[in-house]
């Protein structure tokens, strides 16, 4: 019982739902629904139009029959009284009523058509008083009674008639009064039931509900048929269009007829042709110059290998030289250094956009590979004056993925950190869930302006195109960080704000071939300890050869404060939980 009260409120919940839903999604219910309401609105109007004139017209015909019929029994009525009052002798007072309203019920025919009551005027006189066919004297409304008696004209309404054997039906009551001989002021009173008329209101009603409700079911079939006749081909566009979003580029639609629909699907058509056609030569153009940066970048390896055997000779002499030529030959061994990088990344764009790069799967423990990453980085924060702090609950974090490309993504964001950074330093973060693990690289630099969050993985991109790169990147780091995060069906996403810095966060399954729908790691400026801001003097000490140099060997002396808690108040292990500083030379 407790099961099916909880079930019931659901199923009530959900029926509107998926009605509004299928409201929503079929332009062939709507229209076919909207034609049968108002079909029905207008039905109803009309049909309550017309019932109402019927009905007028019935009761003004039966208004006038009466009426007439009324006047006609008074004037018989008041010829009985006139005869009885010349013989000789004066009848009784009962005998006088008796044969006023004997003659008057024989004009009501068989059936009778109505009745008559003779009823006394004069209060506290026992006068006699006579209807036919067992009318009751309450079948005659006080008001109506009062009507004549003040008026002294015939006066009529509407009422129930009620029998003394205890039936009743509405009729018209039409009275007037009469003055009988010898016993004094009456009113008579013709009764006339509204029966018939009853039965033919009844029967025009009955027509008007059926016809309406007929005629409102063929207007939701016209309708349902005629909007059928639109809304297939537009499915039919519907499916096409889907196809060809997903790679049929040969799918067209059917063409019938010469009509609107025909040449809808004729331009459908023509519009899927071009589409097709420009699809193919931009995968054309795409081929070739995907094979023209291939070939050029092995074209470029050999020539550049021989440049590099030579320069490395001279650089190794380089302290024979005098002092400008000996900085020109480390000018050229600087941007060889760049040049053979960016060759490596303009191939393995290359491998990505040929759909040619593939995973080699290991077992690799996160913490491990962050921290010879952010070792490898700790040159390169040195001369930048950067302190480099990792921060994680958790003295391992095994994942499964290709561990060289993951080694590269976290030495790209470092390395992004450091160039767009300032003295604040740089927070490195690692959590994992049951389903996912996410490493988040935070800098308190010169952040993104709205927008540039999806810009920053476009490949050479800069936000400032005149600034030059000071960490010697190539242009391609974030690119290629973004493919190789797709590649292990995880997300690499970017947050910043003008002023605040900026965070960039890799999330990627625990295994392969699990799902996830959240990172474990926030990307936004949540609320976290911030480093303190620096102050001209410390920016002074951090400046290269100022007083304030940290030590050489790259690990914070104060690491082991650093064991017990991290900057949000949780234990971690004194290995997962240390500091690594840049300094300079």
């Amino acid at each position: 019982m407790t099961h099916l009260l909880l079930v019931v409120p659901r199923v009530l919940l959900a029926v509107p739902r998926a009605i509004g839903r299928l409201w929503g999604r079929s332009l062939w219910l709507r229209v076919t629904i909207t034609t049968l309401v108002l079909s029905l609105i207008v039905v109803g109007v009309l049909g309550l139009s017309l019932l109402s004139r019927v009905t007028t017209g019935l009761l003004d015909a039966k208004e006038r029959i009466s009426v007439g019929e009324a006047t006609a029994g008074l004037g018989e009525a008041l010829r009985l009284l006139d005869a009885s009052d010349t013989g000789p002798s004066t009848p009784a007072p009962e005998r006088i009523v008796d044969g006023v309203v004997s003659a008057l019920a024989a004009r009501a025919g068989s059936p009778a058509t109505f009745d008559v009551l003779l009823l006394s005027s004069q209060l506290g006189i026992d006068a006699p008083e006579r209807g036919t066919n067992l009318v009751a004297e309450s079948s005659v409304p006080p008001a109506l009674r009062a009507a004549i008696v003040d008026s002294g004209r015939q006066s009529w309404t509407y009422t129930d008639i009620r029998f003394l054997d205890g039936r009743s039906a509405p009729g018209l009551v039409v009275g007037a009064p009469l003055s009988v001989p010898s016993v004094g002021a009456y009113e008579l009173y013709y009764l006339f039931p509204l029966g018939q008329e009853q039965s033919t209101l009844d029967l025009v009603r009955s027509a008007v509900i059926v016809t309406g409700l007929l005629l409102v079911l063929l207007l939701a079939g016209v309708a349902w048929l005629v909007t059928r006749q639109v809304v297939l081909p537009v499915r039919a566009a519907s499916r096409t269009a889907a196809r060809l979003a997903d790679g049929n580029l040969a799918e067209r639609m059917r063409v019938k007829g010469t009509d609107d629909l025909a040449r809808l699907a004729t331009s459908f058509n023509a519009m899927a042709e071009s589409l097709a056609n420009q699809i193919r030569q931009l995968e054309d153009l795409s081929r070739v110059q995907q094979r023209f940066v291939s070939d050029v970048s092995h074209e470029l390896r050999t020539p550049l290998t021989t440049i590099r055997m030579a320069a490395d000779v001279v650089y190794d002499d380089r302290d024979q030289l005098d002092a400008p030529t000996e900085r020109a030959v480390e000018l050229l061994q600087n941007q060889l250094d760049r040049f053979e990088a960016l060759l490596s990344d303009l191939l393995e764009i290359s491998r990505f956009d040929a759909g040619a790069a593939v995973l080699d799967d290991d077992r690799v423990d996160l913490v491990g590979l962050v921290e010879r990453a952010i070792a490898t980085a700790v040159p390169l924060a040195e001369r930048a004056g950067l302190d480099i702090r990792l921060v994680t609950t958790d003295k391992d974090c095994f994942v499964t993925c290709d561990q060289r490309r993951v080694d590269r993504v976290v030495r790209n964001l470092l390395e992004n950190a450091i160039e767009h950074g300032d003295l604040r330093g740089i927070d490195v973060r690692i959590a994992h869930d049951e389903h996912a693990a996410a490493i988040s690289v935070r800098d308190f630099g010169v952040g993104l302006l709205p927008g540039e969050s999806s810009l920053v993985f476009n490949r050479f991109w800069r936000a400032d195109p005149a600034r030059a790169r000071t960490t010697g990147g190539t242009g391609l780091g974030l690119a290629i960080s973004l493919e190789d995060a797709r590649l292990h069906g995880g997300w690499l996403e970017a947050w910043g704000e003008p002023g605040k810095g900026a965070c960039f966060r890799l999330t990627m399954p625990i295994d392969r071939q699990q799902e996830f729908v959240e990172s474990p790691l926030p990307l936004e400026d949540v609320p976290l300890p911030m480093p303190p801001e620096v102050s001209s003097e410390q920016e002074a000490d951090r400046a290269p050869g100022g007083k304030g140099d940290p030590p050489r060997n790259g690990l914070n002396q104060d690491a082991s404060n650093h064991e017990g808690s991290n900057r949000d108040g949780s234990r971690s292990s004194p290995a997962a939980s240390f500091v690594i500083e840049g300094v300079d030379p």
